[in-house]
């Protein structure tokens, strides 16, 4: 079975241009060494998933060659210490057990401490969109010093004046200014494809929110899957998806097969039932029925069935 390549976007440009001061500042920081359970991680973490592979290269690195690149830190008390940018290498360290880390360590503000961690998790090579809407909605929310229901609120508020073409408030269209300056530093949107191709996958059922972070699951195929609306069913898909890497266009398959479901009408539209007959066809393929002697002897009158309709239907035509 081929390797699932994780869903990825590409990287982010000039996001530094978020933190006063710029996280190139940090370069200058001095450097020391310090025992491991010194640092502490921080109550709000941007990442949330660390693929195990990739994990295991990095200790396995750390192994031969040290950490090259220190842990970015701030004091928190008389020897202790908040990491705000490393966690990967902070985790390598941890797995191999190693007494100490190099660090980079000043005082930074709470708003500069978790500006840091965004921005580096918005660098990351392996960000999914997922982790990107977040990150970014956050960085938005911290950048205009408000909560992040209002920048939502502001960015829906402002594409509804333009559709009705209303006049918008001194106030509103300064924050819309700022937002469309901060997505244009980051470089891969405007304010309004961020409103309507991101902020929706945070409406997605929970259970497909999982498999996004987790980078199971391509953001695509994910809003595919968030059709289903039975919780059950949707679950059910979810893991298909998952576990068998179904394609777009299969899953779109079996969401057409459980709408057929979900009709409850033997006489519904001849498309969906098609659709559920091509895919039973390409299940009892996939599956190999005729394998076992016991599901064989089924199948055969199963196909018995459908030949003596045929015929039926030829003798009456």
């Amino acid at each position: 079975m081929a390797t699932r390549k994780r869903p990825s976007v590409a990287p982010m440009r000039n996001v530094s241009a978020f933190l006063t001061p710029t996280i190139e500042a940090t370069e200058s920081l001095p450097l020391s060494q310090v025992p491991i359970e010194q640092i502490t991680l921080p109550a709000q973490q941007p990442r949330r998933y660390f693929d195990p592979a990739k994990m295991a290269y990095l200790i396995e690195s750390v192994r031969e060659h040290g950490i090259l690149e220190p842990l970015i830190v701030r004091p928190i008390a008389l020897n202790q210490y908040e990491l705000l940018a490393g966690e990967r290498r902070l985790r390598a360290a941890q797995a191999l057990k190693l007494p100490q880390v190099p660090i980079s360590s000043r005082e930074f503000s709470d708003r500069e401490a978790q500006q840091i961690a965004l921005v580096e998790n918005l660098q990351r090579e392996d960000l999914n969109p997922i982790e990107e809407t977040e990150a970014i909605l956050s960085l938005l929310a911290l950048s205009l010093d408000v909560e992040q229901p209002e920048i939502i609120a502001l960015l829906n508020q402002v594409s509804n004046a333009q559709k009705r073409n209303l006049d918008l408030t001194e106030n509103v269209f300064r924050q819309y200014e700022q937002i469309e300056n901060l997505l244009q530093s980051i470089g891969r949107f405007t304010a309004q494809s961020f409103r309507s191709s991101r902020l929706p996958l945070l409406n997605l059922p929970e259970e497909i929110l999982t498999a996004l972070r987790q980078g199971k699951l391509e953001y695509t195929k994910a809003r595919a899957i968030a059709q289903v609306k039975d919780e059950a069913k949707r679950k059910k898909l979810l893991k298909q998806a998952v576990t068998k890497d179904l394609s777009l266009s299969a899953i779109k398959e079996e969401i057409a097969v459980v709408r057929a479901e979900e009709s409850g009408n033997a006489e519904g539209d001849p498309i969906d039932f098609k659709v559920r007959f091509d895919d039973i066809h390409r299940r009892v393929k996939r599956a190999k029925l005729w394998d076992d002697p016991k599901k064989r002897r089924r199948l055969e009158k199963m196909m018995g069935d459908l030949e003596a309709l045929l015929e039926t239907g030829v003798a009456q035509s």
